[in-house]
Parts: C-alpha cells; structure tokens; sequence
C-alpha cells in the first residue's frame, strides 16, 4: 500500500467491532473517525470527505445510512451478520456498496481494505476524468455559441466562423474560450 493518508469513518453502535477496527486501521496510514449515532455520521460524511466509510448495519437491516452515503465519493463499507450476507449482499451491489461478513477475521478485512483503496484511486480517476469532460464540453458549447452568431451577424459560414476564432486566438495568444467570450458580448 501507499503511504498515502486514508480518511476512514467507522459509524458502529458495538464497542467490539470499534475497537478491533481502531486496532487495525492506525495512524499514519488511516486517520479514523468513529461515531456510535447515525445521524451524527451522516452530518460528517456530509461535511467531510471521507476515502471510505466502513457502516455496521448491527442486525444486517439498518442499511439505510450506507445507502444515503453511497452517492458520495466516499468507498462504503457495510458490515453485515454472516447469516444476513447473501441477501444483503446482493441488494448493496446496484449502489456500489462492498460487503463484509461478520464477524470477520483480520486479513479478510485487510484485504477488502485494500480493494476499498484500490476503488477510491479509481473513484479519484474517473471523477477528475469527468471534470475534465465538462470543461471541455462547456468550451465547445461557448465556442459553438459565439460560431452561430457570427454565421447570424456577419453571415459567415460555419467553417469561416471556425477559422475566424481560431486565427483571433492565434493572432492574440488567448485562449478560444475567452475569443468566443468576447464575440457573445459583441454580438449576444
């Protein structure tokens, strides 16, 4: 593993489980975050931005919480009764929630540590990858913007109107962006 510093938010109404996952999630590789009340745990997911979040559903039906944060860019975890795990498994899969059988042996909970990581890197990867894409797609809807008011005001054709900014960008050294900007408050 990295050296990396995880955020962990561990929400358990049993003292055994907190301690045995305190003992295992330590500093200065996990910074660990417990909480005993629901809602408590539900305003800091809200507030902070955890790398996983590890729930214990007690009796394997209190899966609300880690239904609510799943929509956050946060791994969840949910601990579930063995006995309950198939079921509840299953249910937690169409929200990306991991589930783990308890009570667990360490390296099993080791390794689905891992795999949380290795989902939160890739989590990481496509939320910058979709950040990127609206960007660029908000550029080319300004760029797209400023070409039909040009094609409108000045009669250019689409390709003229596309040449035009290009060449302004080029002759100016500014961005496109800000060359269309200008055209929309010329002409908008």
């Amino acid at each position: 593993m990295n050296t990396e510093n995880y955020s962990v938010l561990l929400v358990s109404k049993d003292n055994k489980i907190i301690s045995q996952i305190q003992s295992f999630l330590t500093t200065p590789m996990f910074s660990l975050t417990t909480c005993t009340d629901f809602y408590e745990a539900r305003r800091l997911a809200g507030e902070f931005n955890f790398n996983i979040i590890i729930a214990d559903s007690g009796d394997g039906y209190d899966t609300e919480f880690a239904i609510n944060v799943s929509d956050f860019y946060s791994v969840v975890l949910l601990l579930v009764p063995s006995e309950h795990f198939d079921s509840i498994s299953y249910q937690m899969e169409s929200y990306g929630i991991l589930t783990i059988a308890k009570p667990f042996e360490l390296f099993y909970f080791y390794s689905i540590i891992k795999v949380a990581i290795a989902v939160h890197y890739k989590i990481q990867s496509l939320s910058s990858q979709t950040a990127k894409l609206k960007v660029k797609m908000e550029e080319i809807r300004l760029i797209n913007r400023a070409k039909l008011l040009l094609m409108q005001c000045l009669k250019m054709t689409e390709q003229e109107a596309h040449r035009y900014i290009e060449k302004e960008a080029m002759d100016r050294g500014q961005k496109r962006t800000v060359i269309a900007e200008n055209i929309i408050k010329m002409y908008g």
